[in-house]
């Protein structure tokens, strides 16, 4: 049986330690892990706030397109310290024509608020983040087994379920 593994986890595992575990986890999953998957979604022409950005229409757009400028302010808003200004100033870097990622318009239900929707360039811009991130992905998933990428998922989805559902705040 394992007696400690390469980031300090005492075995076996139990509950009552689970909690100081899972922090000896977190700076190599949140920051390496996390980083190198950010960098593989940013590629070699976004900055972090631009792929956020796509990440977040992508994700939590209508159809994966189109998402109120509020909704981007609150969501990156949870990842960065970025405040309205700045996020206009991002935005607005998206939408020129040496980028063209987004186009930005005027609601229909009220001229103060913008609507943001990915153009042809934005979403080929997505959709090769997603090819080239998932093949990186793959690189890490072929060295786990199919019970290792089960229990991983079934872990992290669960987790995610929870702190998104409140327990964060």
């Amino acid at each position: 049986m394992k007696q400690q593994s390469d980031f300090g986890i005492d075995y076996p595992i139990k509950r009552d330690t689970a909690p100081q575990n899972f922090l000896k986890l977190f700076y190599p999953f949140h920051y390496s892990v996390g980083m190198a998957v950010e960098k593989q979604l940013s590629g070699s022409n976004l900055t972090r706030h631009q792929t956020v950005i796509l990440w977040i229409i992508h994700s939590k757009g209508q159809d994966g397109h189109t998402i109120h400028r509020k909704t981007i302010e609150r969501l990156i808003g949870e990842w960065y310290e970025l405040g309205s200004p700045a996020i206009s100033k991002v935005l607005r870097a998206m939408a020129d024509k040496k980028l063209n990622l987004i186009s930005i318009k005027e609601s229909k239900t009220s001229a103060r608020e913008k609507v943001i929707r990915l153009t042809k360039n934005g979403q080929s811009t997505v959709d090769n983040m997603m090819e080239r991130t998932e093949a990186f992905i793959k690189l890490i998933s072929d060295e786990l087994t199919d019970a290792e990428i089960e229990k991983g998922m079934e872990f992290m989805s669960r987790v995610g379920a929870i702190v998104e559902g409140g327990i964060a705040e």
